[in-house]
């Protein structure tokens, strides 16, 4: 490509108009480079400055200054969307690593539970318990445990409640159900027995939930009672 060359083929108007090729564009800037005189005699040089005249009388002379980027086009942008990857990256694998560790302290206490033996209650007693009609009581009726594992019969005494057949439900406060016991029988005394193995239960304060039966089946909230088992002391 030589000035002949690019009088004769038009490269410069094809150049402005953006028709030349990629290769053509680039031999014909390389050469613009070489030798800007190429520049006066194509009469390219007096037509950008026209054409920039042109645009500063219709107000936008400012072609030359760079237009300003959008947000995502800013490279700060970019490097802030990194940095914060990087960051959830480090708050994923964190979180990661936690899970692993409960789970396997979980595993752990599992095994714990199931490998250690119930102990034998070393003591036994009985006792009158006079259940709450209307609400869980706020305080422990009576507790058991402490020391050393104990067996406890309650006699719950269900007298003034028509139903004779019970579903009993043991909870342990702030944590969840621990037993279920259907079809309970009230007997001549008007009593509903349950024994208990304190060692059987984790300390904390539990509550027994009696609802009567029916003919159907169909229970209905009847009494309640509350006990504290104490921590195992050496």
């Amino acid at each position: 490509m030589d000035r002949e060359f690019i009088e004769k083929n038009q490269i410069a108007e094809r150049y402005l108009a953006g028709k030349l090729p990629p290769k053509g564009a680039g031999e014909f800037e390389r050469l613009c480079r070489d030798d800007p005189a190429i520049l006066e005699s194509s009469g390219l040089a007096d037509r950008v400055r026209r054409a920039v005249q042109l645009l500063e009388h219709a107000g936008q002379g400012d072609v030359w200054n760079e237009k300003p980027r959008r947000l995502w086009e800013r490279r700060s942008f970019t490097a802030g969307l990194g940095a914060i990857a990087l960051l959830l990256a480090g708050l994923a694998a964190w979180f990661g690593s936690e899970m692993r560790a409960r789970e396997a302290e979980i595993a752990s206490l599992t095994r714990l539970v199931v490998e250690q033996p119930l102990d034998a209650a070393a003591s036994k007693r009985t006792i009158t318990v006079e259940p709450s009609l209307t609400a869980i009581p706020s305080t422990a009726m009576f507790a058991m445990g402490g020391r050393g594992a104990e067996m406890v019969e309650m006699k719950i005494n269900m007298s003034g409640v028509a139903s004779t057949v019970y579903r009993v439900s043991l909870d342990r406060i702030g944590q969840g159900s621990e037993a279920v016991i259907y079809n309970a029988l009230r007997d001549s005394n008007g009593h509903v027995r349950i024994a208990l193995n304190s060692a059987a239960l984790g300390p904390g304060r539990h509550v027994l939930t009696l609802e009567g039966l029916n003919w159907r089946g169909q229970p209905s909230s009847s009494a309640w009672a509350t006990f504290e088992v104490l921590p195992k002391t050496r």
